[in-house]
């Protein structure tokens, strides 16, 4: 065989292996699920372009504090640490509105969580798939100093526990509820503190950051819980040929989405003890096309295929 067939044959696979390679780079990016680490000791988000779910919209309701200390500094401290690090995960986004709609996780906890049930249709109109709520329940800081000299070493130790619920507002139930200890200790030399409010605002932060470590140990299994759960939207308004879908670009909504129309489940109850047990699928009416936003988190979208889509129709991606 001659050197010139021999450089042909390697230029053809070259130029085989070339088109092979474009060929896979120009296929589409199919969504996909998720995952999320949160900061620091945990480990970092991942940034890879493929993830990009449709989020599902959460009602974070705001904390409360049952314990003597920190009063409602550290039920704020909670609520803004769970809203923050909610807002780092790809699967959630929080509804500023939603709270109006549920009111606050005391007023919640007071009802035994039938508020939650009641207020279940109203919540699935406005595009809401889960309420979290939660409260701490233990707060306590104490400190250990030596006694003698001007440079004293003193041993702080902070304890805390939250607890957090998570309700399905489409299965229309409680699916999370969990209590995390957020336990800390501090030991470092300092220079003694005889003024009354600097040792109150040392203690108060130390609470504070056992509230927030608390929080954090939950989002790794919150992340779980919203990835095996499907994102369910609703037709908000019908007006002519134009169908608006309550999510939209923040959601992850993309134009070009497909999205399947359909009918309300039935709820099935266990025939002995009477219990909610789940609701059924609803069945696919149709599908629409996204063609374009609107308002803050809102999509414009229109008739794909099938028919007899209603205001109120349950929207599911394709």
């Amino acid at each position: 065989m001659g050197p010139n067939v021999s450089l042909l044959r390697i230029g053809t696979l070259v130029v085989s292996a070339i088109i092979f390679l474009t060929s896979c780079m120009n296929q589409p990016i199919r969504r996909r699920g998720t995952s999320y680490a949160p900061r620091g000791q945990y480990g970092h988000e991942q940034n890879s372009p493929e993830f990009y779910p449709i989020k599902k919209k959460v009602a974070l309701l705001p904390f409360y504090n049952e314990s003597p200390f920190g009063k409602e500094d550290l039920a704020i401290t909670a609520t803004e640490e769970f809203r923050r690090e909610l807002g780092r995960m790809r699967d959630f986004v929080v509804d500023p509105q939603a709270q109006g709609l549920f009111g606050t996780s005391k007023e919640i906890y007071a009802g035994g969580g039938m508020k939650l049930v009641q207020l279940t249709r109203k919540a699935k109109l406005s595009g809401v798939n889960l309420v979290i709520y939660g409260r701490i329940t233990h707060a306590k800081v104490r400190q250990k100093t030596d006694e003698i000299g001007m440079v004293r070493k003193t041993k702080s130790y902070a304890e805390s526990v939250v607890e957090v619920r998570v309700f399905d507002v489409h299965a229309n139930k409680e699916i999370f509820s969990e209590k995390m200890d957020g336990n800390i200790n501090d030991s470092a030399h300092k220079f003694f503190l005889s003024e009354r409010d600097a040792t109150l605002d040392y203690r108060r932060n130390l609470l504070r950051y056992s509230v927030r470590v608390a929080v954090r140990r939950f989002l790794p299994r919150v992340n779980k819980l919203g990835a095996k759960l499907d994102w369910v939207g609703r037709v908000a308004k019908i007006i002519g040929s134009k169908i608006y879908v309550n999510a939209g670009r923040k959601s992850g909504i993309t134009v070009g989405d497909i999205l399947k129309v359909m009918t309300e489940g039935t709820e099935i109850f266990d025939p002995e003890s009477g219990a909610l047990i789940g609701i059924s699928k609803g069945e696919v009416k149709g599908t629409l096309e996204i063609i374009d936003f609107f308002g803050p988190d809102g999509a414009v979208a229109i008739l794909h295929s099938g028919g007899s889509v209603t205001e109120g129709d349950f929207v599911q991606l394709y």
